[in-house]
């Protein structure tokens, strides 16, 4: 079994985005703190997710959000939307410019993903608890 190890993973946010290209480090800087200024119930951490490191956002041990820097885009992953198609369909509309997936949404600028929508979208994701919903199906599947 191959065991993934980061030198990344014991950095804290701001070493992170030091290490993000100068162009992106505005942008994620922006996106970062409106995760963190809209929904209380996260803390950041560095962790790899699909062979990507990213800041994670989790609520209690699940995540919740992330954001990523890769080669060609930068990606907002998002549970609550996800696990929303409602929320899904009004935040695509709302970012005609970025590229939506079913939990995720790559962009390459602030003109594909202003910094405001991606505060509202925060803020409409603050009130579902991720850990609750993934928690509560836990218990059925038992």
């Amino acid at each position: 079994m191959l065991t993934y190890i980061s030198n990344l993973t014991a950095m804290t946010v701001p070493e992170f985005i030091s290490t993000i290209p100068a162009g992106r480090r505005q942008l994620i800087t922006a996106l970062h703190e409106a995760i963190m200024a809209n929904d209380a119930t996260v803390a950041p951490v560095i962790e790899p997710m699909m062979g990507v490191e990213m800041i994670i956002y989790k609520e209690r041990a699940y995540m919740k959000y992330g954001l990523a820097s890769t080669k060609k885009y930068m990606s907002l992953h998002c549970l609550p939307m996800y696990m929303n198609p409602p929320l899904h369909a009004k935040f695509s509309a709302l970012l005609p410019l970025a590229k939506f997936q079913k939990g995720c949404i790559n962009f390459t600028d602030t003109e594909e993903m202003p910094v405001d929508a991606v505060a509202a979208l925060i803020t409409d994701c603050a009130g579902i608890s991720i850990a609750a919903l993934l928690e509560a199906r836990n218990r059925k599947k038992k």
